[in-house]
């Protein structure tokens, strides 16, 4: 059985001038109905004329325009017009009288260009259909004739705003899109930083370690194979992050957390840094868990950049409803080289913890560096 949504989406992949037919061909087949004569839009009090050969072709011009009321507006408001003048001069007062407020509002709505001077034009056009219908003998009056005109102004209203709508929603639409885009972007580029400016902070320092250790072979040979199982994960990193880029791909890259730390300081000790662990509480997961792991990423980053050699002290305590990170450095680098080097690394952590409603600090504290975060285990409204 095809559900009503698949029906709906394959009525929407029809040309508009299709979908327009059936309102078209409804109208001008209920103004034939013979119940329905004389049922119509009566501007004025003129005798009605019965239905003959010419009121045909009438309710013709007056309802078959209709099909391209979206496709080409402006065409169609001008024979619907000529159509429904027929139509009250020569009295048949047909139902396809209702083709001119549809016209109305589609114009209103769908017209690009000569909005303001089809709107002149058409007011106008009234004033000799009103005297015409006046001559015949309409005892209408010029308050009738203005309230009918109001009527018909109030339907171009209505496509007016509703154009005014919809363009202010393609608006916020294309704006969702950038800010979207743009938040990705800065995504990619929070991860980019995270993971290229830890690892080759490593290698670097590995590397400069190793040329001290040309007389030790075997410390030679370790550092050398530190720096190369560095590498090895930096590329592993960049290609799961690149794959994020493929809109082919399919995987689910596993984003790291603070059950990762351990590997996280591990890898540090290896490139000089010496580091105390001290994790309290059983690791939590999802985002805490994730933006956690950043702050001790960047901080030991930061520490290797400006304080290498110098003690390094991790601190992470979890329990139920939060995630407290504490890295605190001993001494290391002047004020000018201050960890984050341009602040983006910490700029980022800020924004990273904010967003999930938690505190972050960074700052020089007893002739060191501390960096502190409290992250929210749950995110509240």
């Amino acid at each position: 059985m095809i559900s009503l949504r698949r029906v709906s989406d394959l009525w929407r992949r029809w040309d508009v001038t299709v979908r327009d037919v059936p309102l078209a061909l409804v109208l001008a087949l209920s103004s034939l109905v013979p119940a329905l004569h004389n049922r119509g839009t009566q501007l004025g009090d003129l005798p009605t004329r019965p239905m003959d050969a010419l009121a045909f072709l009438v309710v013709a011009v007056e309802c078959l325009p209709l099909v391209v009321r979206r496709r080409w507006p402006l065409v169609c408001f001008a024979l619907v017009c000529l159509g429904f003048a027929a139509d009250q001069l020569l009295g048949y007062h047909t139902v396809s009288g209702t083709a001119l407020p549809i016209a109305l509002i589609s114009t209103g709505l769908h017209l690009d260009r000569f909005r303001r001077t089809a709107a002149v034009v058409a007011s106008a056009a009234y004033v000799p259909l009103a005297i015409g219908i006046h001559r015949d003998g309409s005892q209408e009056g010029v308050t009738g004739f203005v309230t009918f005109y109001l009527a018909l102004a109030a339907a171009w209203a209505i496509g007016a705003w509703l154009r005014l709508a919809r363009d202010a929603e393609e608006e916020r639409r294309r704006h969702v899109a950038e800010e979207t885009r743009a938040a990705e972007r800065t995504r990619i580029a929070r991860e980019l930083h995270d993971v290229v400016t830890h690892h080759v902070t490593a290698m670097v320092v590995q590397a400069e370690a190793a040329r001290y250790l040309t007389a030790a072979p075997d410390r030679l040979d370790q550092t050398l194979t530190a720096i190369t199982d560095t590498g090895r994960r930096s590329i592993a990193d960049l290609r799961q992050l690149l794959d994020l880029l493929n809109p082919d791909h399919d995987g689910d890259p596993r984003a790291p957390s603070v059950g990762d730390l351990g590997s996280l300081v591990e890898r540090t000790r290896q490139a000089g840094q010496p580091v105390e662990f001290v994790e309290e509480g059983a690791p939590v997961t999802g985002s805490a868990g994730v933006v956690a792991y950043r702050v001790v990423q960047e901080a030991l980053t930061n520490a290797l950049k400006y304080a290498h050699g110098s003690r390094t002290t991790v601190r992470v305590r979890h329990d139920e409803s939060e995630v407290v990170v504490e890295v605190g450095t001993d001494g290391g680098g002047s004020a000018a080289a201050s960890p984050g080097g341009s602040g983006r690394g910490l700029a980022g952590l800020r924004e990273r913890v904010g967003v999930l409603g938690g505190e972050f600090s960074a700052g020089r504290r007893d002739g060191g560096f501390l960096v502190r975060a409290r992250i929210p285990a749950v995110i509240r409204p």
